[in-house]
């Protein structure tokens, strides 16, 4: 079963891109991703740029708006995520409990729709 490790933190702990505080998680993740990839469970992810640089693209009574930023404003934004392969949920949160993090945050796990069946 395929599960996606999504990220949320404050973005703010990590600052502009190439301070010292982003290049050491940045690391850690590069480390982690290694160690997925190391034990064949990594299937893809990806980091996010900031939220100021999404827009959202709404749709209301089939209406679509655009809106700068991330869809909903929160202390803590989607950072980024990975696609593992699990052989069920407690190896999936045991991956969760090791994903590198600047401070505090949470990582959903949430298993991917199969579109075999």
């Amino acid at each position: 079963m395929q599960y996606a490790l999504v990220i949320y933190e404050d973005e703010a702990l990590y600052g502009e891109e190439n301070t010292p505080a982003w290049r050491e998680i940045f690391a850690q993740h590069e480390a982690f991703a290694g160690e997925l990839a190391q034990k064949g469970v990594l299937r893809g992810g990806a980091g996010l740029k900031p939220t100021a640089t999404a827009t959202t693209v709404r749709r209301v009574a089939g209406q679509c708006s655009l809106h700068d930023g991330p869809y909903a404003e929160s202390k803590e934004q989607l950072g980024g995520f990975y696609v593992i392969e699990a052989p069920d949920l407690d190896a999936a949160l045991a991956w969760a409990r090791k994903l590198p993090m600047q401070g505090d945050g949470s990582v959903e796990v949430r298993p991917i729709i199969d579109g075999t069946t």
